[in-house]
């Protein structure tokens, strides 16, 4: 896993505290899963670009949140849409043949631009069930 040190702008994640878990900590149960945390990168095409997007902008997916670089605090509103279905995917562990496993380049929505975007997972990071949902491990069949 990247160390979120090396990133200044990520946001440390805070420590758990106990009990935080529900019902997972209750019964002794784990409510870990993991996440991967992603870099996304402008990258050219060779095709001219038609959107607020430069190459080498970039944001980062920590945990649940987007980080953008202190030195350039936006990102082009037309690129996260166009991102922004793939990075709970991409987030997750997926199979080594999966094709969300080995496509890390996504095209701009607009067809007359070139813009594309590379995902690049970072590291992955554990996190659990409790900080992130009040409903219960043990609620029933959530499958």
């Amino acid at each position: 896993m990247t160390d979120p040190t090396s990133n200044p702008n990520a946001p440390q994640e805070a420590p758990v505290p106990a009990g935080s878990a529900g019902a997972a900590a209750a019964s002794g149960a784990s409510d870990e899963f993991e996440l991967y945390d992603l870099r996304v990168e402008v990258v050219e095409s060779g095709r001219p670009f038609v959107m607020h997007a430069k190459k080498g902008d970039w944001f980062e997916v920590i945990g649940g949140r987007v980080i953008l670089p202190k030195d350039n605090p936006s990102f082009s509103l037309y690129g996260l849409l166009a991102v922004l279905p793939f990075i709970p995917a991409k987030q997750r562990p997926t199979h080594p043949n999966d094709w969300m496993t080995t496509d890390t380049l996504i095209a701009s929505t607009d067809p007359a631009c070139g813009v594309q975007f590379k995902i690049t997972r970072l590291g992955r990071r554990t996190l659990r069930h409790g900080d992130f949902s009040v409903v219960p491990l043990d609620a029933g069949d959530n499958a």
